[in-house]
Formats: structure tokens, sequence, C-alpha cells
């Protein structure tokens, strides 16, 4: 397992859609000690993801979108990103990691696909390298 370069690098403001309050937390975490990355928005449905895109379209440069929520669909929030600026960026997960679904978020507009449980430090090497 490498070590992410973590040194102080451009801002990464991230929205978080997960339904499940462990896995929240831990992306949280992680994120928190990558420099320069903060949390811009937190949910755990559509709906609430959604509104909040919609109310601040340039208020965030990468969206870590869960596949399968508890309340919605994260197929539906990535629609609410189709018309995201150049340099934001949208991450689907999933613990579900076959191909048809990679590959269906890819073709939806997702700029990557990440299984959770097994892609961690992947996840972590893409926000790295997003930062602005």
């Amino acid at each position: 397992m490498t070590t992410p370069d973590l040194r102080p690098g451009p801002r990464l403001r991230v929205v978080l859609v997960e339904d499940d309050p462990a896995l929240s937390a831990r992306f949280a975490q992680l994120l928190r000690a990558l420099d320069g990355a903060e949390l811009a928005f937190t949910a755990s449905t559509d709906a609430d993801a959604s509104a909040w895109l919609d109310a601040h379209p340039h208020g965030w440069d990468l969206a870590l979108i869960d596949v399968f929520l508890a309340s919605g669909h994260g197929f539906r929030v990535l629609r609410h990103c189709q018309h995201r600026a150049p340099g934001q960026k949208v991450v689907m997960m999933s613990n579900y990691d076959r191909d048809p679904m990679r590959q269906r978020a890819l073709d939806a507009g997702a700029d990557a696909f990440f299984e959770k449980a097994t892609q961690l430090e992947e996840l972590i090497a893409f926000c790295v390298a997003h930062r602005r």
C-alpha cells in the first residue's frame, strides 16, 4: 500500500453524498487529512444533494456520490452535475463493483468509479490529483 502525497497543495471543495453514517464519517476524516480539502456539503439523500448542487453550482470542485442511497439514487445526483464546469469532477462509488455498473456510471458522465471497500487508496489519489 502506497501513501498518498499529502503535502500542501491547492484547495478541493468536496460534496459527499453517502447514506451510511460510518462511511460518511470515514470519508470526512480522510478528506480532512488532505491539505486543502474541505467538505463543502454532506448529504445522505439524492434530494438534499440535488437541491444543494442546484443552489451552489460553483460551490464545489469534486462530488463523491454513492450509487445506492437509502433514499434515492446516486445517478439522480449525477444528472444534477451534467452541466458542471470543466474543472469540477464527479466520482461515483459503490460496494458493488461490477463492470456494468462502472460502465453505466462512466457513460452517464462520471469522471471515475471506485469500489468503496477495495479502492479507497485509488479514491484518495484521485482526490489529491484533482485539487485546484
